[in-house]
């Protein structure tokens, strides 16, 4: 099988976790044998789903892995988010038919609860890994 290739796009707000998540990302993706060729920063988790558009719309991948951390505040903005950000990353994968990962931890966590889930990259990878292998497989099964 050719070799995986994915965007990732990573949300700068509360950089300090999110950098350690994309070091993560690129790390397990090496390791699975996968190839990280496009990479996006994003303000924020809530930026997230141009940057995914605009990788897909590029054509040169075969899923997107998005990271962020949405921590909780003094409001439930943190919810609005996340929700959000969650329900349009879904909508682009279904319009380009391509997997695109929710590697994004929160929202209703604090700061430690946070560093806690920086593997959260991680499993983003691996899902959308998998997910890119299995639907092969069963394209070809359908051949």
């Amino acid at each position: 099988m050719e070799k995986i290739k994915l965007g990732l796009v990573v949300a700068e707000f509360n950089r300090d976790i999110t950098y350690m998540m994309e070091v993560l990302a690129k790390e397990h993706a090496e390791f699975l044998g996968a190839e990280i060729t496009d990479v996006i920063r994003v303000p924020g988790v809530f930026d997230t789903p141009i940057a995914v558009k605009r990788i897909l719309e590029k054509g040169s991948v075969d899923a997107v892995v998005t990271v962020g951390a949405v921590i909780e505040g003094e409001t439930e903005h943190d919810e609005v988010v996340a929700q959000h950000a969650a329900r349009k990353i879904m909508d682009l994968s279904l319009e380009f038919n391509k997997p695109v990962s929710l590697g994004i931890s929160g929202p209703g966590m604090g700061r430690i609860a946070a560093q806690k889930r920086i593997e959260y990259a991680k499993r983003g990878v691996e899902a959308a890994v998998k997910l890119v292998k299995r639907l092969k497989e069963y394209d070809e099964q359908e051949s």
